[in-house]
């Protein structure tokens, strides 16, 4: 029985390089580049962390809260017919709403990708009353990060922590705009991290915060915060449930890596190697073992690789069909996911390595990504 194979291949994908024999000119010249400093993306009030204690919901609402803004979105959509044949305008206005939250004192605000995606105007609302025009500075589907500026001084800023330390069973507190009901609070506790497997979007590239805080349309785009106060993801996706539902926010350190790149360039980069991969088990291989004269693969658990791509980076970097991944710059891998992300958080045109284990021998692989092509 053929199995279905689980790929990551959108995402890792590439086209043909004109010339490999350009890859070592591009390693000279990359060692010889001075690494430049990030932009800076986000502010730190000068206040310490809440302390958790009593009351932590309401104090770490107070710090944050007021950097929440409500975001309203209008997108100009064409009616052919309207304008054919007279039924109706010839444009309708398509109108959205979802959060973010604000990261620097001159107006930079963080939101979702798809609350802005294709907006003709952007609003942004602050809990005071205040209201701006909004500019999208860039967004990024993969992550569903985006980056909205507003011509502002002085503004409150959300305090960003550090989402890496996160654990489950820690309070995760969401404020939003759900149902157009502003500023509206809940709480629940961290009940995963590094979720992979929620099957959020299409080919996404992010390892989720999973909570069981009430999120709902509208929420999109807020900030997802500990009992510190400080935000340590963004609300982005829900999973209904017959009991309760499921949210997920990306995490505070992807998203600001992302807004950095966005704030840079426009756009976010995605490095790629051009490999398809599988989830191996041992009855996986059991079954390659019986039904392919190139493989002979170990019953384990695992990443093989199962296509490699011409003039690929995998191909110029010796990956071949069969072999089995099992670390990507030091990170030890153990699905397709987790090579997707490891690859994901290198950098396009710096060699990366690569190990894999070959007809029972290990062997490190310098692979050099290319930029993941843009959808057009």
């Amino acid at each position: 029985m053929q199995r279905p194979k689980r790929w990551i291949g959108l995402s890792l994908i590439v086209t043909t390089l004109t010339s490999c024999s350009l890859l070592p000119d591009l390693d000279r010249r990359n060692a010889e580049l001075p690494e430049s400093k990030p932009p800076v993306v986000n502010d730190q009030p000068r206040f310490a962390p809440l302390q958790p204690g009593e009351n932590v919901i309401v104090r770490a609402v107070e710090r944050v809260g007021p950097a929440v803004v409500r975001i309203d979105t209008v997108k100009e959509i064409s009616n052919p017919l309207g304008r054919m044949l007279g039924l109706g305008p010839s444009t309708q206005r398509q109108q959205g709403q979802g959060s973010g939250f604000i990261t620097r004192a001159n107006g930079l605000i963080f939101t979702n990708e798809h609350v802005v995606r294709g907006a003709d105007r952007v609003a942004v609302t602050l809990p005071d009353g205040r209201r701006f025009n909004g500019k999208v500075l860039g967004g990024d589907p993969l992550t569903d990060v985006a980056v909205v500026k507003v011509v502002a001084d002085n503004l409150p800023v959300a305090s960003l922590g550090n989402s890496d330390l996160l654990r489950p069973g820690e309070w995760a507190i969401a404020i939003g705009n759900p149902f157009g009901l502003n500023n509206t609070v809940t709480a629940g506790i961290i009940s995963a991290v590094g979720r992979t497997d929620a099957n959020i979007g299409e080919g996404q590239r992010v390892p989720y915060i999973q909570t069981d805080a009430a999120v709902n349309p509208g929420n999109s785009g807020g900030p997802l915060i500990s009992a510190t106060g400080q935000v340590i993801g963004m609300n982005t996706a829900i999973r209904k449930a017959p009991g309760a539902g499921l949210s997920f926010a990306v995490p505070i350190n992807l998203t600001k890596r992302i807004a950095q790149q966005i704030v840079r360039t426009g756009q976010a980069s995605h490095p790629f190697i051009g490999v398809h991969l599988l989830e191996l088990t041992p009855e996986v291989a059991r079954e390659i073992n019986a039904n392919s004269n190139r493989c002979n693969l170990p019953e384990t658990k695992g990443v093989v690789v199962v296509e490699v791509l011409e003039s690929s980076p995998a191909e110029a970097g010796g990956i071949q069909q069969c072999d089995l991944i099992l670390r990507v710059n030091d990170t030890a891998v153990d699905n397709p996911a987790d090579v997707q992300l490891a690859v994901d958080r290198g950098v396009v045109g710096r060699s990366m390595p690569i190990t894999v284990q070959r007809d029972g021998l290990e062997q490190v692989l310098q692979v050099q990504p290319r930029e993941l092509p843009r959808a057009r």
